[in-house]
């Protein structure tokens, strides 16, 4: 049985805890050739990621069909991407795995890797038939259950998520496992419990880098949506002690102060993030706001993004569309639709969120039924999607 590399199963975990509600990225450009130069990223000689990147490179080069060194190489491009919102790190790493990224049963770590990118790019059930090709190869590999019950979360399959949680429970460490429950319960109606499962966890002094940033963030974003402001800003700031530049932290945290009505600390925040879409929407939201004159090009420039998705024919950025579309362009008629298709792909609650807005902005209180159902059946606790609920049941059908 082949085991993943400890490094892999790291940074991919860094990256599973983006699935919730990533920064997205502009669809990155696929270089046909890795020794192609795109454009010089932003790394210095001295730079110790740098010189990593370089010889695993060179590595890569030498036998591109080396599945240890591709994987290795890919995986560092992935944990570059979480770190810098730069999508073109992860067109580099599906030119890495070009020599398996079409075949039907590559290695178990190309598998893995290849349902990361494809996660990525919101293809949620083809990650979810590869990471299945893992676990028949290796049911104990942990980072596929993690991973998988993630996804299953995103499309609010609840009871799948939980069992493949529930996997963990021998494979990993006791945090991964509380980690996974409590994200789910959060959602389920035991946001209490969540909050209680986790909060030990911070006085574990080995609980560090990503995955305690992961960890702060359930808690902070689960005490926001019950109302427990103090307590999520408290566990806000404990997540960015950790001093690590994660692309998901950034996004949660200005969603929070966007809340608070805090738009220059949303600017101070995201003033040098604009590679990623979702990013450079909080802060054209923020800036407009505040009547910033960059706002008016931050607009256009998210206007040409979306329509260069469009003309691809690609589902990561609608539901960045419909909040661009209403928020700042006050076009509701136009926004619901994105929401909703948004909707049929993933099911959290910022997705819900939006298609509750466009639908009162529209007027339209059939269209935010789902959503209504969502919320009885899943018993979910979200202060402001129960005031947006009860909203819009009072607009007349």
């Amino acid at each position: 049985m082949v085991r993943l590399p400890l490094f892999l199963m790291l940074i991919l975990f860094g990256w599973v805890t983006m699935i919730r509600i990533h920064p997205a990225y502009p669809e990155p450009y696929l270089p046909m050739d890795d020794a192609q130069v795109l454009e010089r990223l932003s790394f210095k000689g001295s730079d110790p990621v740098s010189r990593e990147l370089a010889t695993l490179r060179t590595k890569v080069r030498q036998n591109p069909r080396n599945f240890e060194s591709a994987a290795k190489l890919a995986a560092r491009y992935i944990e570059q991407a979480r770190s810098e919102g730069d999508p073109r790190f992860i067109g580099q790493a599906q030119a890495v795995l070009s020599p398996w990224w079409n075949e039907a049963t590559p290695p178990p770590e190309i598998l893995l890797l290849r349902a990361t990118i494809r996660q990525n790019a919101h293809e949620f059930d083809q990650a979810l038939a590869d990471l299945d090709q893992v676990l028949a190869v290796e049911p104990t590999n942990a980072q596929a259950w993690l991973t998988k019950a993630a996804i299953l979360q995103v499309q609010a399959h609840y009871d799948d998520a939980h069992r493949a949680c529930q996997r963990l429970a021998r494979l990993a460490a006791a945090h991964v496992l509380l980690g996974c429950l409590s994200d789910i319960a959060a959602v389920t109606g035991h946001s209490m419990k969540a909050r209680e499962l986790l909060q030990p966890m911070l006085a574990d002094k080995k609980l560090i880098g990503r995955e305690r940033i992961w960890i702060t963030t359930i808690l902070a974003e689960t005490s926001a949506r019950i109302g427990a402001i103090r307590a999520a800003e408290q566990y806000f700031a404990e997540a960015f002690k950790s001093g690590i530049k994660d692309q998901y932290l950034l996004g949660a945290y200005a969603d929070f102060l966007l809340d608070q009505g805090r738009h220059q600390d949303v600017v101070s925040l995201l003033r040098s993030e604009t590679r990623a879409d979702g990013l450079l929407l909080r802060l054209t939201l923020a800036e407009q706001t505040l009547d910033i004159s960059s706002s008016k090009s931050h607009v256009s420039e998210l206007a040409a993004r979306f329509a260069a998705s469009r003309e691809r024919g690609t589902s990561v950025h609608v539901r960045e569309e419909a909040r661009f579309t209403l928020a700042l362009l006050k076009d509701a008629k136009k926004a619901l639709p994105l929401a909703q298709a948004n909707w049929n792909v993933q099911r959290e609650p910022a997705d819900a969120r939006i298609l509750l807005e466009c639908a009162l902005a529209d007027r339209r209180r059939s269209a935010a039924q789902p959503i209504i159902d969502w919320l009885k059946t899943n018993h979910v606790e979200d202060f402001r999607l129960q005031q947006l609920a009860k909203q819009i049941q009072e607009v007349p059908l």
